[in-house]
């Protein structure tokens, strides 16, 4: 599963990294926040979390009749996906995450996993292991979170999905009326990170851009070969603060290695020896 991750770039870089035609993340959009999101969208992110707006990358053709080229497009969407069907944008709250394995037999997932594909960009992803000797003050495992990230620190692109929801209380001109929404792909754990979690996002490499982002491939077992296992090891990860499991804490010290002697109970993924026992 993928419910937390580390977003670090600022818009400019991924408009050079991901070859982005339209920034569109200056542009005014709906958000399901009570409150101002903080850190705010497009932003350094260290903790995001579903129902925030997230920097998204797309290929979309414009809304103009008289310019309707498809353009790659960096966009600010809401994380957590709400089907264009539903009654109301609580569903997003369910649908953070979609199985790879189930993608394109799930009414919720079909047609975008065909038309509606993006790219997520993060610096890595937080996990949390249980672990299988340590128990926390309620008598359940105890949970320590990790940070994955690259073996070559390079960009990090996860499999996403969005889709387009209008808000029926809202008139139809309003441009707010619409909430666009995604959700992370995941996929069984590569080798020595099952040993943190049994899933993980489905992570792209940069060959795999390009079919990922072109809205003209809609063959579902051409987007299934996308989402094929590639080598295994692309990623190393080593445990963090427990202050992450609370969003209100972000910063670059969320990333902070926790020191051996610290931990209590943890499965190291490189070589699953049990730390702290």
């Amino acid at each position: 599963m993928c419910g937390r991750y580390a977003a670090s770039a600022q818009p400019d870089e991924l408009v050079e990294l991901f070859e982005v035609e339209l920034d569109g993340t200056g542009e005014p959009t709906r958000s399901v926040l009570v409150n101002p999101q903080d850190p705010p969208p497009a932003t350094p992110d260290y903790n995001m979390a579903p129902s925030k707006q997230a920097q998204v990358v797309l290929e979309r053709a414009g809304r103009d009749p008289a310019d309707d080229a498809v353009r790659r497009q960096l966009r600010l969407l809401t994380w957590g996906l709400v089907p264009s069907w539903a009654k109301d944008a609580r569903t997003g709250v369910r649908m953070t995450n979609a199985r790879a394995e189930t993608l394109l037999d799930k009414p919720a997932y079909r047609r975008a996993a065909t038309s509606r594909r993006c790219l997520v960009p993060a610096s890595g992803w937080y996990e949390w292991q249980a672990s299988p000797v340590a128990v926390d003050a309620r008598g359940r495992p105890r949970k320590q979170p990790f940070f994955v990230r690259r073996h070559d620190d390079d960009v990090l692109a996860m499999a996403g999905l969005y889709e387009f929801w209008r808000d029926p209380a809202t008139a139809p001109e309003d441009p707010l009326g619409w909430l666009v929404t995604f959700t992370v792909v995941t996929t069984a754990a590569e080798p020595g990170l099952d040993r943190i979690h049994d899933r993980q996002p489905a992570v792209l490499d940069r060959d795999r851009w390009d079919a990922w982002l072109d809205p003209g491939l809609t063959d579902p077992d051409a987007v299934a070969d996308l989402l094929s296992a590639p080598d295994s090891a692309r990623f190393r990860a080593w445990p963090v603060s427990r202050a992450v499991n609370t969003t209100a804490h972000n910063g670059p010290h969320l990333l902070t290695p926790v020191p051996d002697e610290d931990l209590v109970g943890v499965v190291d993924p490189a070589t699953g020896e049990v730390l702290g026992a």
